[in-house]
């Protein structure tokens, strides 16, 4: 998917959803600089309905995320099966994604760029090469870069990047071997989303 497609996505839903890496920390984040919906009549959003915002809330985590439709159902459906409240369960299922592990390890600059290493299998998971963006973690295991891509250039890139870097709580990093663990599940997770919107969205 190209920039200006993820660009017009973030100023549609009127957000700023992190998807082309460190962009959105910069005064080039497209939100910031036209902070207002693409096409003729952008600059004047329309008033949503509630059906409207749930679907908007909803689109913002599936594109965050880097989600299909039936990837977001099924970790809603996760979520609401769960002992859990739905929406913490569905965090921690989403939180849980190998592909966001290797983002929040600082491994890779977005989760778009973190899908993509594990799809072209350069992450390996307790020794084994993964190529599922989509795997989810449990406490106890074990990330890092595949020996045959540590001179992969995202790969060095991180050997810089995570120096001064700091991963969440629940996420244990060896800066000088660069190898990651997950040691508990998913908490503290700052969700710029109004997920009690997603879960009426998908409980209709």
């Amino acid at each position: 998917m190209t920039r200006r497609i993820l660009e017009k996505k973030e100023r549609r839903l009127g957000a700023k959803l992190f998807l082309k890496a460190d962009r959105c920390f910069s005064a080039k984040c497209a939100e910031v600089k036209k902070p207002y919906a693409p096409g003729q009549h952008g600059k004047g959003r329309r008033r949503q309905g509630e059906y409207g915002k749930q679907m908007a809330e909803k689109q913002k985590v599936r594109f965050t995320y880097g989600l299909t439709e039936a990837e977001m159902k099924k970790a809603f459906v996760m979520g609401e099966q769960s002992k859990e409240p739905t929406d913490v369960a569905l965090v921690k299922n989403l939180e849980s994604r190998l592909d966001n592990i290797v983002f929040r390890l600082g491994f890779a600059p977005s989760r778009r760029v973190a899908s993509q290493l594990v799809g072209h299998g350069h992450i390996a998971v307790n020794g084994r090469k993964v190529t599922i963006p989509s795997m989810r973690l449990r406490p106890g295991d074990k990330i890092a870069f595949r020996k045959e891509s540590a001179d992969h250039p995202i790969a060095k890139e991180a050997g810089n990047r995570l120096k001064q870097y700091e991963p969440p709580t629940w996420l244990k990093l060896d800066k000088e071997k660069m190898i990651g663990e997950m040691v508990a599940q998913p908490k503290d997770i700052d969700m710029p989303f109004d997920l009690e919107l997603v879960v009426n969205f998908y409980s209709k």
